[in-house]
């Protein structure tokens, strides 16, 4: 469906579970935009010419918390979020906010991923504001954490409550040295603030069983569950439970 207020094509939603092991709850679904028929997100934003694309970051936040309620949300939902769209929309999160009212969905359940490669140029600035919004509920996260430069230097400054490791330290970690001893870097460090870590893009069991030797309990991947178009999908409860 097109969005009233980003109205030049269609676009909708497929979500896919981050559970909790220790658990075997469902943590969260993160909110991955789609064509209007399922087709990959590749296919939405080379529509989005580059003047647009901090207007279609806020419409595309409104949009997946209204799927995702009528959907039935019940946990937290993440949602992608470009910092420097505050620049041109500086009501972009409290759009957010709102929408997540009216669908009744509590701002204790949004977490706004931050990509580590989208620049932040006040890293304190950005930190004040964020924190004024997380006394209001909301949640953060670093996505894609160790596939920039800039992962580290985000984190003195802003302590979000989520971490997201990159994919690419993920992938095959159980045979690779060095990812071992980043990613176990990364977890100690992550403790030490109090933030939780989630293994995004984990694809094997050899994978997950590294990750749980070492601590972590947040998992996203095909795995468990791939995305599915407008449904939020049920992770195998055997795989979340299994240690």
């Amino acid at each position: 469906m097109t969005d009233e207020v980003f109205p030049s094509f269609a676009f909708s939603f497929a979500y896919q579970p981050i559970v909790d092991t220790d658990t075997g709850e469902m943590f969260a679904y993160e909110a991955l935009v789609r064509g209007p028929n399922g087709q990959p997100a590749a296919s939405v934003l080379s529509q989005i010419p580059i003047d647009q694309l901090y207007q279609f970051d806020r419409a595309a936040r409104i949009r997946a918390i209204e799927l995702a309620s009528l959907l039935g949300l019940t946990t937290r939902l993440s949602l992608n979020f470009l910092p420097r769209s505050l620049e041109r929309f500086p009501d972009a999160i409290n759009a957010t906010l709102e929408a997540a009212g009216k669908s009744q969905v509590p701002f204790a359940n949004l977490i706004l991923e931050v990509t580590e490669g989208e620049a932040i140029h006040d890293a304190v600035g950005f930190a004040g504001r964020m924190n004024a919004y997380r006394a209001q509920g909301l949640q953060f996260s670093i996505d894609d954490f160790g596939a920039g430069y800039s992962g580290l230097n985000l984190l003195a400054e802003f302590q979000p409550d989520v971490v997201k490791l990159d994919m690419q330290l993920v992938r095959s970690v159980e045979s690779k040295g060095p990812r071992q001893a980043i990613v176990r870097a990364v977890i100690q460090v992550c403790d030490d603030l109090g933030i939780d870590v989630i293994a995004e893009g984990v694809e094997t069991e050899a994978e997950y069983r590294w990750f749980r030797r070492v601590g972590v309990h947040l998992f996203q991947g095909f795995y468990f569950a791939r995305p599915e178009f407008e449904v939020l999908p049920v992770a195998d409860r055997n795989l979340v439970l299994s240690r």
